[in-house]
């Protein structure tokens, strides 16, 4: 008789622990994050555009610190030259301020009349006034526009009156001879009074005398623009006369004291120097 042969379950049992020790490969996971459906094609990507606006501002950022820094060192360069020419000038040429004095002054009328109950008053009078204008300098010409003169006291205009251009060679001296005065000015109560107390004086009525023009200046073939001064002369007493006097009062001029003062401009305000 011929024997089967019966298959054994061992290859099952091989086969099970086979699929157990190596299970099978998942897909791998998809990425959605490469592809978002719901954004247009052609649209950029957020990120990208934040990146590009800050990039954006950064370089704004550094052309405007560039052009600042430039800016002042052009500025800083620009000042450090015109100190360098300007004490230059002054080691050549030594330059300096022209010089006021008071010659002399004398008061031919004054008249201060009360008016109605209010207080106020009219002032008439009338001044002759020498001033002399010196050139230091030895080599530098000024050229003047026409002055204008206001003789005060105590800040009260009690005169005033303007002179002619003129021009002062160098180490020379130009008179300035001229008459001033004023018709019929009304003044206030404080004014009046302060006129009043200056009158009773001893010494006689304080006066200031203050003058404002434009001088140019020539420097050989050099010429400069105009620049303001202001002359402020002051130490100044008068008597005036009174009544039917006709004769002219000579005012005290001796101890009399002028400042000149550079008159420069910026923007609305003038600042003296």
């Amino acid at each position: 008789m011929t024997d089967r042969v019966y298959p054994s379950a061992k290859p099952n049992a091989t086969a099970t622990a086979t699929a157990t020790a190596f299970p099978p490969l998942k897909p791998p996971p998809t990425k959605t994050h490469l592809y978002n459906p719901n954004r247009h094609p052609f649209r950029p990507n957020p990120n990208t555009r934040h990146r590009q606006k800050n990039h954006r501002k950064h370089n704004c950022r550094r052309c405007c610190c560039l052009t600042c820094f430039w800016s002042i060192l052009l500025l800083i360069l620009i000042l450090l030259l015109a100190a360098i020419a300007g004490a230059a000038v002054y080691v050549l040429y030594h330059p300096q301020r022209p010089t006021f004095s008071v010659t002399s002054l004398k008061i031919s009328s004054f008249n201060l009349t009360a008016a109605a109950p209010d207080d106020t008053a009219h002032l008439t009078a009338k001044l002759n006034l020498t001033l002399s204008a010196k050139n230091p300098n030895k080599k530098m010409v000024f050229f003047y526009d026409p002055i204008s003169i206001i003789v005060q006291s105590n800040s009260v205009n009690l005169s005033n009156g303007t002179f002619t251009n003129f021009t002062s060679s160098p180490g020379s001296v130009f008179v300035i001879h001229t008459v001033i005065g004023t018709n019929s000015q009304l003044l206030y109560n404080d004014d009046v009074n302060s006129l009043n107390s200056g009158l009773k004086r001893k010494t006689g009525l304080p006066m200031k005398i203050v003058v404002d023009t434009m001088v140019g200046v020539k420097l050989e073939k050099l010429k400069m623009k105009k620049v303001g001064i202001r002359v402020n002369c002051d130490e100044i007493h008068g008597l005036v006369p009174k009544g039917k006097d006709v004769t002219p009062a000579v005012a005290n001029v001796s101890k009399a004291n002028c400042k000149v003062d550079l008159r420069i401009k910026i923007w609305k305000w003038n600042i003296l120097i």
